[in-house]
């Protein structure tokens, strides 16, 4: 082993992956002892020796493989461990359901399945970490938690396999791959890209008089009336610490030029001189002092603040879409036609992205300290709700639609239904479906009251009424 360590090391620090073959044991004569290695680099590079003969050109071919393809041939024989924080009772059932489909499609395989929690697998995964015994497949969050699987070697190069060039990855949005690159190598399977929106209790609008807000600060108006009537605006669980995180990262979004965002979180350029962020934090304060219930927001948990706005207890909650069909349930006091949500309103003169939307990609966080934070902010200025065609749509239907989509607006469209067969058709948008290069729109159609599904790139027209 010590014969190849200086090379082994060399390759390590370049985070390249080798394949290494070493000697166990021997019998009678052999002309290598136990301990003898070889190695092979992502070049094809063999360094060391096992044997001296036609052993080597075996282990050869099989470093090779080893050394991080993954389109290679798959022997479906043995056990795959999995290691999920999708643990909880709403989402657990998804994942062993396909565990049980793929050990039925290939009988030679055993999927161990480890189901943790958002808060519980933080500390799983740096306990299997330690112990040498990480799973095969793990979930991970993206920016420094991710990176350090990449800087110890836990994770396998998947370029190959999820890159923006190839086959698989040229159907995902950019933005969700990327959030996995790191040196210019792509080492995670994005499961979804989820985005927040505030959810908000029509019945209690109503009730209150008041709209869905249309800038930051009727956001802040409406937290006035709300309160008056002696209802809780705003929701708040913040003893996790990352849900103020998304509202903060929101208005930063809103703020401060992209550009600037992008310089700010690399430390050789960063400045953070912009006033984009000292009105961010201004506009935050007044959220949480007018919309609320103030400081006692970072002693409740975020799935009490969720479970008293599922209780029709407050008006409004910032939630993930994910999180929508377990607001307002069949059972639940917010009823499911009594909700509503809207993207969380852009401040008056700000000089940011006014279309960029906070992501969730990276939830939880055990320990936010400010790099962790900025790493979360600097995701959230990436992430952009494009709505994923690659099939040619018009600038001004796809604006069109996302703000009816959005704002829960009216649309008239032409609709192209044929060959040059144009339709006209008032709608208004139930949810979207993104399949592939394709987005259909489910809609209403308020002239029949019938459901209609209509494909993105076959609206001509779109005009917002």
């Amino acid at each position: 082993m010590r014969e190849v360590l200086d090379e082994l090391m060399a390759w390590w620090r370049a985070g390249e992956s080798v394949g290494m073959g070493t000697v166990v044991a021997t019998f009678q004569s052999a002309p290598r002892p136990p301990g003898a290695s070889m190695l092979v680099g992502p070049d094809g590079t063999a360094v060391g020796s096992v044997s001296g003969g036609c052993v080597e050109g075996a282990v050869f071919e099989l470093a090779q493989e080893v050394v991080a393809d993954p389109s290679a041939k798959v022997e479906y024989t043995g056990t795959v461990s999995v290691l999920t924080k999708f643990g909880l009772q709403q989402l657990s059932p998804y994942f062993v359901n396909v565990a049980a489909a793929y050990e039925k499609l290939h009988p030679g395989v055993k999927v161990e399945l480890i189901q943790e929690s958002d808060d519980s697998v933080k500390g799983k995964t740096k306990t299997l970490v330690a112990s040498n015994s990480l799973p095969d497949v793990y979930f991970t969050w993206t920016g420094s938690w991710g990176g350090n699987f990449v800087r110890g070697h836990r994770a396998a190069d998947l370029t190959k396999v999820i890159g923006p060039d190839s086959e698989w990855g040229k159907t995902l949005v950019p933005a969700a791959v990327q959030a996995f690159q790191y040196n210019g190598k792509y080492y995670g399977i994005p499961l979804y890209l989820d985005v927040k929106f505030m959810g908000y209790n029509k019945a209690i609008f109503q009730k209150a008089g008041v709209a869905a807000p249309k800038s930051f600060e009727d956001l802040l108006t409406a937290c006035d009336t709300l309160r008056k009537g002696g209802v809780t605006p705003i929701s708040l669980g913040n003893k996790e610490a990352w849900p103020a995180v998304h509202f903060a990262g929101q208005l930063l979004a809103y703020n401060v030029p992209r550009a600037t965002l992008e310089a700010d979180f690399e430390p050789k350029t960063a400045k953070y001189d912009d006033p984009g962020y000292v009105e961010s934090l201004k506009q935050f304060k007044a959220l949480i002092d007018r919309c609320t219930d103030g400081a006692s927001v970072n002693g409740t948990s975020y799935s009490s603040a969720f479970q008293q706005f599922s209780n029709a207890q407050s008006a409004m909650y910032y939630q993930e879409i994910i999180e929508f069909d377990q607001a307002a349930t069949a059972d639940s006091a917010l009823k499911r036609e009594d909700f509503g949500f809207f993207v969380l309103p852009v401040p008056e003169g700000a000089k940011g992205d006014p279309k960029a939307i906070e992501g969730a990609a990276d939830k939880v966080r055990a320990a936010l300290t400010t790099s962790a934070q900025r790493e979360l902010l600097q995701l959230v200025s990436q992430l952009q709700l494009v709505g994923v065609p690659s099939l040619p749509v018009p600038a001004a239907v796809r604006e069109a639609v996302e703000t009816a989509w959005f704002e829960s607006r009216t649309l008239r469209i032409v609709y192209e239904k044929k060959a040059w067969q144009l339709s006209p058709r008032l709608v208004k948008i139930r949810n979207l479906v993104f399949d592939r290069q394709v987005t259909l729109l489910n809609c209403v159609d308020l002239e029949t009251g019938q459901d209609r599904q209509f494909r993105l790139d076959k609206i001509k027209q779109a005009t917002l009424q």
